[in-house]
């Protein structure tokens, strides 16, 4: 992909053609050998880092005039630095495999209407005191550069996350096996977020159809001539989330005491189901195997002034600490039936994406993206009163 980004990319493609060494490494564009003097008026080579803005499969305008780079402050002939590239010399990490010492601020008049104009004047101001003492000096080295595709589990770079340089951070979440058991209104919108996060993988478990009541409480608008085809939920949402997410596993099954297995070597379950033994026998298995859930859950019901009531629940089972949540009760393992006060099933969308929108903040606390104080396991919220009550703390 990040070749064809560079061939589709008119700046890109002309910095490449014309020797200087470029590599895309997911959301940044990296151009390195690039030459400059040292505080002891060394010959030294640098790397400059810039964000990516990318419109479809090649580049925009970039967002801004600055760019990273990766050595020592580059200097005039004479040892002093060149003071117009100062803006700081923080040291930051960008990536796991990219740590840049400082930036650069040189803004021309008009600012940088392409990345070929902005790497090539940057170069320039870095490198004329070099060039000046020996010409053949150049960051034009026509060595063939090997790309690496940082973001290897999407199909185009993760410009957002780098737009706010949280890209180190989102890595956290890189190299989970994901499961979402159940594709209705609450799964559905897990995938949606799971989908934009850099997960090895999400595994799909639902045998269902794909049905017109599923097309109102989950994301997107299907065409009419889907909901006539009726296809398997597992399906219409792999092919949909797979134009942005590569590893997304369509498994068209019901989790049961048979393949169970299948579970085994995920690292994360999501559970949106409402039948309750099955429930409990997943729990029990992913118990005995070490491997932490969320279980989601809501009940809604009628009110007598016909307005809707109901709670919406989170449940966290961390690896073989289960036991405390299920003497407590707060997991129901009952089926549905005609007596149940929430047999109609009442789901709406904007609070299946609550649903799921909790479990996921839930989940990246656990992985370290989002601070956690409290580290509660259970939690519910209540529509009525808007309030969150966090249960079963751990000590």
């Amino acid at each position: 992909m990040l070749h064809k980004l560079i061939d589709h990319s008119p700046d890109l493609k002309r910095l490449r053609d014309e020797g200087f060494e470029v590599i895309v490494k997911g959301p940044h564009l990296l151009v390195s050998s690039v030459p400059y003097f040292n505080t002891k008026k060394e010959v030294c080579y640098g790397t400059l880092v810039t964000d990516l803005t990318i419109a479809g499969n090649k580049t925009g305008k970039p967002k801004n005039h600055v760019v990273h780079f990766i050595g020592e402050y580059p200097c005039n002939k004479d040892g002093s630095q060149i003071s117009a590239l100062m803006h700081n010399n923080n040291r930051t990490v960008l990536s796991n495999d990219i740590v840049v010492d400082r930036a650069f601020s040189h803004k021309p008049s008009q600012g940088y209407s392409n990345y070929y104009d902005k790497i090539t004047t940057y170069i320039t101001v870095i490198s004329a005191p070099v060039r000046s003492y020996d010409y053949d000096i150049s960051a034009q080295t026509y060595r063939l550069m090997q790309e690496e595709d940082t973001s290897i589990v999407f199909n185009y770079p993760d410009t957002n996350s780098s737009r706010g340089e949280i890209g180190f951070i989102s890595e956290k979440l890189k190299n989970h096996n994901i499961a979402i058991i159940g594709l209705g209104g609450t799964g559905s919108y897990l995938l949606d977020f799971l989908a934009k996060t850099p997960v090895a993988s999400i595994n799909l478990f639902d045998a269902d159809k794909f049905q017109t009541h599923n097309a109102f409480r989950a994301p997107g608008a299907p065409d009419i001539n889907v909901l006539v085809e009726m296809p398997n939920k597992v399906n219409y949402f792999q092919n949909i989330y797979s134009k942005m997410h590569k590893n997304i596993v369509a498994n068209n099954v019901f989790i049961d005491g048979s393949n169970l297995i299948k579970l085994k070597e995920m690292d994360f379950v999501f559970m949106c189901l409402d039948k309750g033994e099955i429930k409990k026998e997943i729990i029990n298995y992913l118990n005995e195997n070490g491997i932490s859930f969320i279980d989601s859950g809501m009940g809604i019901e009628v009110t007598d002034n016909n307005s809707l009531l109901g709670i919406i629940r989170l449940t966290t089972g961390v690896k073989g600490e289960v036991e405390n949540l299920l003497s407590k009760d707060v997991i129901s393992f009952a089926d549905g039936n005609e007596d149940d006060e929430y047999s109609q099933n009442i789901q709406i969308a904007e609070l299946n994406a609550l649903n799921a929108t909790l479990a996921v903040v839930k989940w990246k606390k656990m992985c370290g993206f989002y601070h956690e104080s409290d580290k509660e396991n259970h939690s519910l919220y209540t529509i009525d009163d808007n309030n969150i009550l966090n249960e079963d703390f751990k000590t």
